[in-house]
């Protein structure tokens, strides 16, 4: 099978990629630098020469804050971007596996929001990303929508990442502790991606590490597994404010992936303590 990925520079492109190639699948990995999928002509032409069977969309803007001000750029990636792609997997009758977000919710209460509740986004970003799902659903048949949160991986910045560093010339941190979601660790999400695009269980799903808990409590984790002695300051989302609104519920039901027969990924504080780990030995 020849899969093309886009966003291959970003956290979890880079590792489905990887994931593909040890599985023994034909992977193409292309960045920002390597197609524009903004020029609707050049993505036509590049997956008609590619020929892949199936394209996992992985690019996207995702800078939360500075899309409400750049939305022009923002719906270009996310939607326009999208559309392109999704066009040229029709053309060539290819698998679309696009990659979305708990930003297309509202946020709002503590129920986990299941997959097919309607979305209702409360910034420019998660619009952005909701109308990229419209898309996808109105151009093609064969398309996965898998909805993911709170991304780390070896390849890139994360809040993970931003916790050591702080760690290294500072003792205690404020963090948010009203905001509760899932980490998703790149490593373990690659190989149920891989998994579901070699399946036609086509649908929208949602895919994060098991277990719920604040930004707060995913940093105590953090210091905890990398054994630093770091005091984490519990505070508000009001006391942290932001360009853009964050949702404080972002815990999503993933009945779906157990009812199509997929493995539900581990625990998030088992995620944190293998990519530490990963982290603390990783040579480049």
């Amino acid at each position: 099978m020849k899969i093309l990925v886009t966003g291959y520079t970003g956290q979890l492109g880079y590792d489905v990629v990887q994931h593909g190639l040890e599985k023994g699948l034909e992977m193409i990995g292309v960045g920002s630098k390597d197609l524009d999928i903004t020029n609707k002509d050049n993505v036509s032409k590049y997956v008609k020469k590619i020929n892949p069977d199936a394209i996992i969309h992985c690019a996207a803007y995702t800078a939360v804050d500075r899309a409400e001000d750049d939305k022009e750029a923002c719906w270009n990636v996310n939607v326009e971007g999208t559309k392109n792609l999704a066009q040229a997997a029709k053309d060539i009758d290819a698998k679309f596996m696009y990659i979305s977000t708990d930003y297309v919710f509202n946020g709002e209460g503590d129920i986990p929001f299941k997959e097919m509740d309607e979305p209702n986004p409360m910034g420019y970003y998660g619009l952005t990303k909701y109308e990229g799902e419209k898309v996808v659903q109105q151009l093609l048949d064969k398309w996965f929508i898998v909805r993911i949160s709170w991304v780390f991986g070896i390849n890139g910045h994360n809040f993970v990442k931003t916790m050591l560093r702080i760690a290294e010339t500072r003792n205690e941190v404020n963090v948010v502790s009203d905001q509760i979601g899932s980490p998703t660790y790149t490593f373990d999400l690659a190989r149920l991606l891989i998994d579901m695009i070699q399946t036609d269980k086509y649908g929208i799903y949602h895919a994060s590490n098991e277990g719920f808990c604040s930004w707060s409590e995913f940093a105590e984790e953090i210091f905890k597994q990398a054994n630093v002695n770091m005091r984490v300051n519990a505070i508000t989302t009001e006391e942290y404010p932001t360009r853009a609104v964050r949702p404080k519920n972002s815990r999503m039901e993933k009945q779906k992936l157990i009812d199509n027969g997929f493995t539900p990924l581990p625990t998030w504080q088992d995620a944190t303590k293998r990519y530490i780990h990963a982290l603390t030995h990783e040579v480049k």
